[in-house]
């Protein structure tokens, strides 16, 4: 019997030897002359700026990075009990960082079973994996909110969405778990709910793994080991203060407690979130009291679903947030916090005319709205990227070229504007490497840095951004942060989406804190406004 039948967990142990992988469509490799080895049952966390090549070796070790009809490039080897991941897929199970990319299913157990199906596990045993595998992740307990199988995956907060994932890749019995900043757009209680499942799952099965996260307190107690990668190409070398070359590779590996204070200096220059380490930022010049309003909410509820018909009625949609009302003024920050599930990105979208109010309304100040109209849902594209210019939290989702550099001059091309703005942009945002590569091929944070110069390219007044600094190591985050400090000062309005405290504080301005929702308090909020 094989041990995918068996159900037993036999922890992998990984080795590299010179490896390195080029994108389709890039000149450098993404990560070359790695020399690594982690014994089976090691906890490893891997480090480095953004860009050094920590996602793409995670995709390689499950198996599913690149095939043989691009033209991609592999040197050396990279091997999983002296495997290449290719040809035992499933030996490695892979957590990303979106929990909503993750959900295959609609119910909460039959996307549990998803990949033991596809590993052709008996139907018996696969059932009896998904309730050990809900039991371990904790969302069969009151506290995790009790789920039943038949529990509409839908109705999920982020947190439950990636402790799913988890629990997926728990009842493939994989022995190595590679995650890819698990936590990065989860609510802080989110995140310990995440990494205590982790633990959990470790220590019953033993299996090995390989965390990525940029934030290092969250993991440094529950791994054995941490490796910090150089930058894999000469445009990112210099983030490591000197210390890496062209060709990426091991910068720094050991013991947590060592590699964090004998090397505290150089990590915090290679960007990497030393706990306590917070990096300096532009101070803020103007910071009005008063400024003219561009865009207001009022007693605004707000929903992702669309009207359904029944007979000749309309159903309205059921608002995951009622009885908002909020301000967006030139030159000041407006952040939105609280936790997964609340609403936030919803209402976000809602604000930015993307989506329609299921009640109350978003209207545009005149200086905003000027041969308009009032309402943004109502505007055409091209005049609402020109006057509110939104990041999604999915930076893919507003990729429409096959070229960076592209990306950046579609929006300005197609308004008619200047593209002066493109190679400020590109530099700022530390892009200039990149202007030849496939957005598709860049690394979260560099999707993200994209993402925002795209939208900034088209001088919009107001700026909404969902989750802008997830991905981001210290430096760029420190970029980012201070550029947008910029926009705030030269009278630019931002609207932040974010778990980001440190983010938060650096814009200034004022905090939208969206509640959970139960339909009791929707039913009380819709009476009270009635």
């Amino acid at each position: 019997m094989s041990a995918t039948q068996s159900g037993t967990v036999r922890p992998a142990a990984v080795s590299a030897e010179g490896w390195g992988w080029r994108h389709a469509g890039r000149a450098q490799p993404a990560i070359a002359g790695l020399d690594l080895r982690i014994e089976p049952g090691e906890r490893v966390l891997l480090l480095g700026p953004s860009g050094a090549g920590k996602s793409t070796l995670l995709h390689a070790l499950a198996g599913v990075l690149g095939d043989e009809e691009d033209d991609s490039d592999e040197t050396g080897s990279l091997l999983i009990d002296g495997v290449a991941p290719r040809e035992q897929r499933g030996r490695a199970g892979l957590m990303q960082q979106d929990p909503e990319t993750q959900v295959v299913l609609s119910r909460v157990g039959d996307d549990v079973a998803f990949g033991a199906e596809n590993l052709a596990v008996l139907r018996d045993e696969i059932w009896s994996r998904v309730h050990e595998a809900l039991d371990d992740v904790g969302l069969r307990t009151a506290a995790g909110g009790g789920l039943a199988l038949d529990h509409p995956t839908a109705a999920l907060s982020g947190g439950q969405k990636q402790r799913l994932a988890l629990a997926g890749i728990l009842a493939m019995r994989p022995g190595l778990i590679l995650l890819d900043e698990p936590t990065a757009n989860l609510d802080p209680a989110g995140v310990l709910e995440v990494r205590d499942a982790v633990k959990r799952c470790l220590d019953k099965t033993g299996a090995t793994l390989v965390v990525v996260e940029h934030r290092v307190s969250v993991w440094k107690d529950l791994v054995d080991r941490i490796v910090v990668l150089q930058p894999g190409s000469a445009a990112g070398a210099s983030a490591a203060s000197g210390a890496g070359q062209a060709g990426g590779g091991v910068l720094l590996d050991g013991p947590p407690e060592q590699v964090l204070s004998e090397a505290r200096s150089m990590l915090m220059a290679a960007g990497v979130w030393v706990p306590g380490y917070v990096p300096a930022t532009r101070t803020r010049q103007n910071r009005p009291e008063t400024a003219p309003l561009l865009l207001a909410a009022q007693d605004l509820a707000v929903s992702r679903e669309k009207p359904r018909r029944k007979g000749f009625k309309t159903i309205p949609p059921v608002p995951v947030q009622t009885g908002i009302n909020a301000q967006v003024r030139a030159g000041q920050a407006l952040t939105i916090t609280g936790p997964n599930g609340a609403g936030k990105s919803t209402f976000a979208l809602t604000l930015a005319g993307l989506l329609a109010p299921v009640a109350g309304k978003v209207s545009a100040a005149v200086e905003l709205s000027e041969g308009v109209g009032i309402d943004p849902f109502k505007w055409k594209a091209e005049q609402l990227i020109s006057r509110i210019g939104t990041v999604f939290q999915e930076p893919e989702h507003q990729f429409v070229t096959g070229k960076v550099l592209d990306e950046l001059m579609f929006g300005p091309k197609h308004l008619g504007h200047g593209e002066e703005r493109v190679d400020e942009l590109l530099e700022r945002l530390r892009l200039t490497h990149l202007v030849d590569a496939n957005p598709y091929t860049l690394s979260g944070g560099e999707k993200r840095r994209l993402s925002v110069a795209t939208v900034l390219a088209a001088h919009p007044k107001v700026l909404v951004l969902d989750e802008p600094t997830f991905g981001q190591d210290a430096n760029t985050w420190a970029e980012l942060a201070s550029f947008l400090s910029e926009l705030l000062d030269a009278g630019t309005a931002v609207v932040s989406v974010t778990h980001d405290q440190e983010f938060s504080a650096v814009l200034g301005g004022t905090e939208l804190r969206l509640g959970p929702v139960t339909l009791g308090n929707i039913a009380h909020q819709e009476a009270g406004a009635a």
